[in-house]
């Protein structure tokens, strides 16, 4: 698909089961344009806790490569301890890679470096299975990228207008 026609696209996925599962929210952006300026500039103005990092693989510092399309990872999670850090940079890196490898490998985005992939990933404190974080991460992202590329099943967002008056969160108790 034309990188014109992805720009500014948002997608969101979530997968696994908690506290391993993964939420992602992704933008694409095209290069030069003013929506990857301003996913660039995260690299800019990290905060305490939050590294934006190019998404790379390899089994060692030596042998990293970045993924391509470029994708850029930022947690949504303030990563303090050692092992939330390790999750989100190790385990949910890697998933986020091969969920992106897995959108060009079913033609969803191709490698020419015209699009960037910006994800914003969840990866819950208390997350201690590096696999199911891995795993989640891929399923996540690739759905993400599928809803950006794709676009939102017009019939479950007619579906969430309908229920709009009996829509819950679980991070509201209220009435």
């Amino acid at each position: 698909m034309n990188p014109d026609a992805l720009d500014g696209r948002i997608g969101e996925g979530w997968s696994g089961e908690a506290p391993n599962g993964s939420h992602v929210n992704i933008v694409l952006a095209r290069r030069g344009s003013p929506t990857a300026a301003a996913a660039i500039s995260m690299f800019a103005h990290p905060a305490p806790g939050h590294t934006p990092v190019l998404v790379c693989v390899g089994a060692t510092p030596a042998e990293y490569e970045p993924v391509w399309p470029p994708t850029l990872m930022m947690n949504k999670g303030t990563a303090v301890d050692e092992r939330h850090q390790t999750l989100t940079w190790g385990a949910a890196q890697l998933g986020i890679a091969q969920g992106v490898l897995d959108a060009v490998a079913d033609g969803l985005l191709d490698t020419s470096g015209e699009l960037i992939v910006l994800v914003a990933v969840w990866v819950d404190p208390g997350a201690h299975d590096e696999t199911a974080v891995r795993v989640a991460n891929r399923a996540a992202t690739r759905k993400a990228i599928g809803v950006c590329v794709e676009g939102r099943d017009q019939a479950a967002a007619a579906a969430l207008v309908e229920r709009r008056d009996e829509l819950r969160s679980p991070f509201y108790s209220g009435n």
